[in-house]
């Protein structure tokens, strides 16, 4: 269910320290920490001796010692000392995991560390570059990412689950339409002219004033989603608003995933207490996402067997393509050992 020779966000960049950061991904237990030239490492958490939790250790320098018996890690794993013996066994050896950091995010390699390649980072430069202004949050959400990715692919639930932020009856009652970029890339886009204006717009228009607002989900596999947001107040192109919620997901479990996410915006740059403002409703609304969620992955442990979702709805058009185009990557990398390529996010 997961594709591996690929990139996945581990943390956010201000999250990972000179101590243990300890993160389930794709199942697989790691540790992150600095290195005191501020470098990021990530090793398998699990001892080479009794495959005790290195996160029950602590950083020394730039190497990490277990808790239990006190052997020493260095970044690549290998073991550089043993606590009551010269010599260190050549097994000695805990698997390192490929790391990088970039747009204010820590990404991991979950697959062969000889295809890692950082030129396949998703290029979400709104995170970190100049010209945007950005709310950063993370989630715990208690689901199988697939249904997270397709919530996102969905966005006519915003018509019902988040009536005090984003969310009004034209959002459902807006045809969607859907469409796979190069083969790639999946985009479901709405167009909502002349409608009054959900809680959160207003907040980002400073009006209650009618507004165009126009709306693209998009799907960049394996798991990163974007959602381009556009608003403008009714017929003036010139105060045309411009935002980006940029959603990242990390399996951590077959039923739980690591959510980080933000929300870009090109105006009002220096606006401090706007910026916090859209933290807080972005995270209400995700708060809100995530106790959906967690009761739809309880009824799929449920009932796991038959077709999903039971009914074909107008509304799936999106998650279907989506989670059409995620399968065959998998049974692309499992049958030929594919790296992931696809286009850069609009």
């Amino acid at each position: 269910m997961w594709l591996k020779n690929c990139w996945y966000v581990a943390a956010h960049a201000y999250d990972v320290t000179n101590t243990l950061l300890a993160r389930r991904i794709l199942n697989e237990p790691i540790i992150f920490w600095r290195t005191t030239e501020g470098t990021v490492s990530a090793l398998k958490d699990r001892c080479a001796h009794r495959l005790v939790p290195l996160s029950a250790g602590r950083v020394a320098g730039d190497v990490v010692e277990c808790g239990y018996h006190g052997m020493a890690f260095a970044g690549d794993g290998r073991c550089v000392a043993v606590p009551g013996q010269d010599g260190v066994p050549a097994s000695a050896r805990v698997r390192a995991y490929p790391v990088v950091e970039r747009h204010g995010l820590i990404w991991v390699w979950m697959g062969d560390a000889g295809l890692a390649d950082d030129t396949l980072v998703p290029n979400i430069f709104w995170m970190d570059q100049p010209g945007w202004a950005v709310s950063k949050g993370y989630h715990h959400v208690r689901a199988d990412y697939r249904l997270v990715g397709d919530n996102l692919l969905d966005l006519s639930h915003e018509s019902f689950l988040h009536t005090h932020t984003i969310g009004d009856d034209v959002v459902v009652n807006t045809p969607v339409k859907v469409d796979v970029a190069d083969g790639m890339v999946v985009r479901a886009h709405r167009d909502m002219p002349g409608i009054e204006a959900p809680p959160f717009f207003a907040l980002l228009l400073g009006s209650d004033e009618p507004i165009d607002r126009m709306q693209t989900a998009v799907f960049h596999p394996p798991s990163t989603h974007m959602t381009l947001v556009r608003i403008q107040p009714t017929g003036q192109p010139d105060r045309l608003l411009d935002g980006r919620a940029i959603h990242l997901l990390t399996p951590e479990t077959a039923t739980s995933t690591h959510y980080h996410w933000g929300f870009a915006r090109s105006y009002h740059l220096d606006d401090t207490d706007l910026t916090e403002k859209v933290r807080l409703a972005t995270t209400r609304t995700f708060d809100e996402d995530a106790v959906m969620l967690a009761l739809q992955q309880e009824g799929v442990d449920e009932e796991p067997d038959g077709p999903f979702p039971r009914l074909a709805l107008r509304v799936d058009a999106g998650p279907v393509q989506g989670r059409r185009l995620l399968g065959m990557l998998i049974d692309r990398e499992q049958a030929s050992g594919a790296v992931l390529r696809v286009a850069d996010l609009p």
